[in-house]
């Protein structure tokens, strides 16, 4: 069923994900295995989506209240003349790896993508901004390198394998399949706040629950009533293992491995936010690192105060302390 006819059923809050299985986005389809919507009195619906710039779409067109994506679009699409707002902010590091193939011992840092095709989930993604980003700032300009769009998981897996791609950026539990069978090599790790701060020169907030603004001007209780499910799912995943958050997700997420998923969990987990608020300084290095190669972004003056607000998060963590 599409996104678009499902939307406006009665009362029905429709959120589309940007890849539903990958771990970056778990808080989404955790929040509901946990209950957590329904105690809020809200009938949610999750969408999967291939990509984030997918998921974007269907929200400018009106098909979905929500999208669980990267923060960075809130920005993009401002130079656009279109606003969105993230409400809560799921990570504080992007939680993606730039992958080499094992094939291609020459490739020892971003300056060697001189010639290379590289790997991102879809034209117009967060890992294409992040890509280009790590190229540019080691010296290559936009033509040195192919950027393709392999999707996650097993295509981006079968585009290694045939040598399609020579590097590519993608998430758990993805990274860990690779890593297991040998045929790739952790290159760039931005799956810490610490190893991002290295890569990207500071915290880069960007998995995101966010709506469009006119939305949110006429949905305050909707959006309070999800901010407090989500703040809920992040203290959740602060104040659990990996193992105990695996347990709670559909079986099928594990992809024939829960032990690989519980361990890329573990070596990702430190990427969520432990309640649901923007990093400090995140948004002015995520629009450092979009301005670095993205002409749209470098004559226009950006409100990042317009890009996010914190007015949900604070009232459920008061909400939350009071009870």
């Amino acid at each position: 069923m599409s996104a678009v006819s499902t939307a406006f059923a009665a009362d029905k809050i429709t959120i589309i994900v940007g890849g539903m299985e990958k771990q970056i986005y778990l808080p989404a389809m955790l929040a509901q295995q946990l209950g957590y919507f329904k105690d809020e009195g809200l009938d949610v619906e999750l969408l999967n989506s291939r990509a984030g710039v997918e998921a974007e779409n269907e929200l400018l067109a009106g098909a979905v209240q929500g999208v669980v994506g990267f923060y960075d679009h809130t920005i993009d699409l401002q130079a656009k003349g279109k606003f969105i707002q993230s409400i809560v902010q799921f990570s504080q590091a992007p939680g993606e790896v730039e992958l080499v193939s094992s094939k291609h011992p020459d490739i020892k840092s971003p300056a060697d993508f001189k010639g290379k095709t590289l790997g991102v989930t879809g034209l117009g993604s967060s890992t294409d901004f992040l890509t280009q980003y790590l190229a540019v700032r080691n010296g290559l300009k936009q033509g040195d390198y192919t950027l393709l769009p392999v999707g996650a998981g097993n295509t981006f897996i079968a585009a290694i394998k045939q040598d399609q791609i020579q590097a590519g950026m993608t998430t758990e539990p993805t990274i860990a399949r690779m890593l297991k069978t040998g045929e790739a090599k952790v290159l760039v790790d931005m799956r810490t706040p610490e190893k991002t701060d290295a890569a990207l020169g500071g915290p880069y907030p960007a998995a995101s629950f966010y709506v469009q603004t006119s939305w949110l001007e006429d949905h305050k209780e909707d959006a309070q009533k999800l901010a407090n499910a989500f703040v809920k799912t992040m203290k959740f995943i602060a104040t659990h293992s990996a193992e105990e958050i695996a347990e709670k997700m559909p079986k099928d997420y594990y992809a024939g491995d829960k032990a690989l998923y519980v361990q890329g969990l573990a070596d990702g987990k430190a990427q969520f936010t432990p309640d649901g608020r923007m990093p400090a300084n995140g948004p002015e290095t995520v629009l450092k690192v979009l301005s670095t190669f993205k002409k749209n972004l470098q004559d226009k003056q950006i409100d990042l105060s317009k890009t996010y607000t914190t007015e949900f998060v604070d009232a459920a963590a008061k909400q939350a302390s009071a009870n």
